[in-house]
């Protein structure tokens, strides 16, 4: 369940995020198990929609980190990489855990990703915070070799796609046997990201309705068409990645 509440209700919750423009900025807890599951914990997240889109809990993150939630036994001491982290659920939920987080965002975010270091200590994670533009091939990317990597809702603008992919292929191919999980509107683009997947030789495992395994309590506060999908290198790829590894 989420929960929303302004800061002046949670002094504690304002002195451990340290100084921030409050001025439109709240708070929000989301939980996850309850008493009968192992472990239960809350996430909580720094939110200021007047800033900045990338501070806000979006309906695609809050399913994203659900499933995360589901299926933990993937993520205890997985290396995982978050792409356009923003405020940055699913990520610290992988976090808590047990995996090796590296949560991202566009390098240019500077706001966004001084919010993602807050919200790391006000959880008390210790998750690396980096900047990372789609499509741009600085050092740091050739060094990430995650086993999951999450995007959720990073294809809201169809000129972004292809470098997402870009980026996406690079590091499926730096960790073979990876998967690139990602919650999405269903929206005018998804026959681009049909023909961009062919283009880049990725395929996509699994497609769920992303309100199919939502707790009700949770649907209940969402709406829209959101899917989730599992996506990994093509065969041919996957076995010419193998290959130049071996050799």
């Amino acid at each position: 369940m989420s929960e929303f509440r302004g800061k002046t209700d949670s002094e504690s919750d304002e002195d451990d995020a340290g100084n921030f423009d409050t001025a439109m900025s709240t708070i929000s807890r989301h939980d996850f198990g309850d008493e009968s599951d192992e472990p239960s914990f809350s996430i909580s997240i720094i939110e200021n929609m007047k800033d900045d889109y990338g501070l806000f809990v979006w309906p695609c993150s809050v399913i994203l980190a659900e499933y995360v939630w589901q299926q933990r036994y993937r993520f205890s001491g997985a290396g995982v990489v978050e792409l356009g982290a923003g405020t940055s659920l699913p990520g610290l939920v992988a976090a808590k855990l047990g995996s090796d987080v590296t949560l991202t965002d566009d390098s240019n975010r500077l706001e966004v990703l001084e919010n993602m270091k807050r919200v790391c200590e006000l959880n008390k994670l210790k998750s690396k915070v980096m900047g990372l533009t789609w499509g741009v091939w600085d050092a740091p990317i050739f060094d990430m070799c995650p086993k999951i990597i999450l995007g959720a809702d990073v294809f809201y603008d169809a000129r972004a796609f292809d470098d997402l992919f870009a980026t996406v292929t690079c590091l499926l191919e730096n960790s073979p046997g990876s998967v690139f999980i990602t919650t999405y509107h269903n929206r005018s683009g998804h026959h681009l990201i049909e023909f961009l997947m062919v283009k880049w030789r990725l395929k996509c495992v699994k497609l769920l309705d992303g309100f199919s395994f939502l707790p009700p309590d949770k649907a209940s506060g969402l709406s829209g068409n959101i899917q989730l999908a599992e996506i990994v290198l093509g065969c041919e790829q996957a076995e010419e990645t193998s290959s130049s590894i071996v050799k």
